[in-house]
């Protein structure tokens, strides 16, 4: 029954020797030590020679720590995938694999064959036969093409094992059991099928027919027969003529051009040859059918059909090539192509927009309706990571068909006018009834378009929606000039949608209400709305919006402004603090007591007090000062019916002596109220509690004996000499 906290706490210091960020929000040392561990060891940070603890041939410390790593961040030439998938360490990759959930890359630099090779196993591994359910990526402001693709489809779950993927000399274990298993299934159903073709033979009701030989019924019962014959069918294209004499004839006929696609692609491109010639979907309707039930891309090759053909062989083929070819708009032909394939043949092509116009190559060399999907990530995560409109349309394309995806997050990738390439992957994704998108967090540096236009394209593309962040620091200089083909969001009407959380960030546009109007009348969902950076373009603003959220969102509990000038809008700050239905209301540098009079501040206090549906109060940055703070110790006096248990007065030039005085008249209420308080947190952070440390530590002493209390070591000089040196 005792705490073993202290000990894991202890050996931190004693092994890592450093400090650990954000010590006080730890929760579990016994894990964070170990997760730590494991990292530092993996990545060569930590010496385990250096402790005579950990110095022993018999202790391997990846295997020791690895049950206990939920997340690990691989960094710089991917050094941390090479060595967990080096053959002594198949026990910790299995680990990892059961334990794993969030796989983050930063700073990731450009890596060979090899190293790729070993990211491709190791995502196979911890991705499609693991358990990892988030994939992050940060910080990479040159991204390689091939890589970041590679990435991305795996975590998509578009991947097939073939031949290409083994590991140390074999194919992989999980992929082989699974394709067995299938195998015997199809071998037991061609079994059956060729029995019942005797039956029939025998009793003379095929007569007119010749026999099949031998060798055919051989690869049918072994399981080879459909394999054997698509394989022949694609294969055609690299030697012709075809197997299929009704193809063979179609293609005679119906033009589709397939001839300038890459050799080693080429054999794809029977899917679209067969999309686009109706007499050969009629004719290869057997073709079709000994694909077997799941439709995966190309069945694993056996025997002496060994083609695998995937997006492996693709990708390292690339990789071996000059990879500015990916990016070169004025590259050859060939060049084109591989990057047609990259972004285009990973589903249906984005079109329509021209942040996202597809290329005059026909690539179309594999649709991910009949692709094999194995496991995917259910939240990506995009941070500082430019997006070319090439690796814009792949994303879009693996969106498109990403049901598993239940978190999508793209923070400063520039996308421009290829948000609606992201927009048309979106739409497609919708479609499916086993879509499980909920949040879609977009923030980036200049805003293409105006922020409410944004929200009303995304919302009409994707009202399943349950979270949507919109957040721009500041307006595009061209946003009048629109790229061709992209129509406006204005006037897109809006269904109605799940929504329950709207945060919206506004670089500096002023906030009109007719705008926003539409969105909170389709979303009678809506619990939280935060409006950032926004300016009021008149008086009347503020309280057109209050009327609109009273009319539309009747289960709206939290509201929060952020920088937004409400100094003059003392009226409907008032009228926000009487709602007896908003449980959390949060004015963040919001100036609201830079003009206003004692009778103001009076007001604000005799309001809460009578409203008792009130949770949190958030005023951080509207320089209440000493004075106002002491005051609002008043809404917990005895004659108040208040049930506010969240107070933060963070960023409020508050000293140590006005902290104090708060606490002891704090202590007073509590005491005239017999205890009886609702009362449980305190923030306090960058406040001037420095200038004098013991009075300080005596405030917040007593203050944490009535409630939780969060403040930082915040250095109040040298925040103020930054201050004035970028005044």
């Amino acid at each position: 029954g005792l705490s073993t906290q202290p000990i894991w706490r202890k050996l931190w210091d004693d092994v890592m020797k450093t400090r650990p960020p954000n010590a006080e929000s730890i929760t579990c040392w016994r894990k964070k030590f170990l997760e730590t561990f494991f990292s530092n060891v993996l990545h060569g940070v930590l010496d385990v020679s250096s402790d005579w603890r950990l110095n022993d041939h018999h202790f391997s410390p990846l295997l020791h720590s690895s049950p206990h790593v939920s997340q690990l961040t691989l960094c710089n030439m991917l050094q941390g995938a090479v060595e967990l998938t080096a053959e002594h360490n198949q026990k910790v990759l299995e680990n990892l694999a059961g334990s794993l959930r969030i796989l983050k890359f930063q700073h990731l630099l450009s890596s060979d064959q090899s190293i790729r090779r070993s990211l491709v196993l190791l995502l196979h591994r911890l991705i499609h036969h693991g358990s990892v359910s988030q994939v992050s990526m940060y910080s990479w402001p040159v991204p390689d093409t091939v890589l970041l693709v590679l990435i991305l489809s795996m975590s998509a779950g578009f991947w097939r094992s073939g031949n290409a993927l083994t590991y140390h000399g074999s194919l992989c274990g999980l992929c082989r059991e699974e394709d067995k298993a299938q195998s015997q299934e199809s071998a037991q159903e061609q079994a059956e099928r060729g029995r019942y073709d005797e039956k029939e033979w025998s009793n003379g009701e095929n007569q007119k027919g010749s026999p099949r030989a031998p060798e055919e019924v051989d690869a049918e019962v072994n399981g080879y027969g459909a394999d054997a014959h698509l394989n022949s069918v694609l294969s055609g294209l690299r030697s012709p003529p075809l197997q299929n004499q009704a193809c063979s004839e179609a293609s005679s006929k119906v033009p589709c051009d397939y001839t300038s696609i890459r050799v080693r692609s080429s054999p794809h491109c029977i899917s679209d040859q067969l999309s686009c010639c109706p007499s050969r979907r009629k004719t290869c309707r057997r073709l079709k059918s000994a694909v077997g039930k799941k439709r995966r891309c190309l069945r694993r090759s056996r025997g002496p059909y060994t083609d695998p053909e995937d997006l492996y062989d693709f990708v390292f083929t690339v990789a071996r090539e000059d990879n500015s070819g990916l990016l070169n708009k004025n590259s050859t032909t060939e060049g084109e192509n591989a990057e047609n394939w990259t972004s285009s043949s990973l589903g249906s092509p984005c079109t329509g927009h021209a942040g996202c116009k597809k290329r005059g190559v026909s690539a179309g060399i594999l649709s991910l309706k009949a692709a094999h999907r194995f496991r995917s990530v259910s939240t990506l995560e995009l941070f500082s990571i430019p997006l070319t409109g090439e690796t814009c349309r792949t994303l879009s394309n693996l969106l498109s068909s990403w049901v598993s995806l239940e978190n999508l997050v793209l923070s400063y990738n520039g996308l421009g006018a290829n948000v609606f390439c992201i927009l048309s992957g979106l739409r497609a994704l919708s479609r499916h009834s086993d879509c499980h998108l909920r949040v879609v967090r977009v923030s980036d540096v200049f805003s293409h378009m105006p922020c409410m236009e944004l929200v009303r394209c995304i919302l009409s593309v994707f009202p399943q929606l349950h979270t949507l962040s919109v957040s721009f620091d500041l307006k595009n200089q061209l946003e009048g000039n629109r790229p061709e083909g992209n129509p406006s969001c204005t006037e897109a009407e809006i269904p109605e949608s799940c929504l329950e959380q709207l945060e919206i960030r506004f670089p500096r546009e002023p906030l009109h209400t007719t705008f926003l109007l539409p969105v909170l009348k389709a979303s009678k969902s809506l619990q939280q709305l935060s409006l950032d950076s926004a300016t009021l373009p008149c008086s009347q603003e503020l309280g057109l919006l209050l009327e609109a959220l009273k009319e539309c969102n009747p289960n709206l509990k939290k509201l929060s402004f952020h920088d937004m000038n409400l100094a003059e809008h003392q009226k409907e700050v008032l009228l926000l603090l009487q709602d007896p239905i908003l449980q959390e209301i949060t004015f963040s540098f919001c100036r609201l007591f830079e003009s206003s009079t004692t009778e103001f501040l009076l007001e604000i206090i005799n309001t809460v007090k009578r409203n008792a549906s009130l949770k949190s109060l958030r005023l951080p940055g509207n320089r209440l000062g000493n004075h106002r703070l002491v005051a609002l110790a008043d809404i917990f006096s005895e004659d108040s019916s208040s049930s506010l248990c969240q107070l933060d007065v963070s960023s409020n030039c508050i000293k140590p002596d006005g902290l104090l005085e708060f606490t002891k008249k704090l202590e007073g209420h509590i005491q005239q109220r017999g205890g009886q308080i609702q009362f449980t947190h305190l923030r306090l952070f960058q406040n001037w509690l420095d200038q004098d440390a013991e009075t300080a530590q005596e405030a917040l002493r007593r203050l944490k004996a009535m409630c939780s209390v969060v403040n930082d070591s915040w250095d109040s000089s040298q925040a103020f000499a930054d201050y004035i040196s970028v005044m």
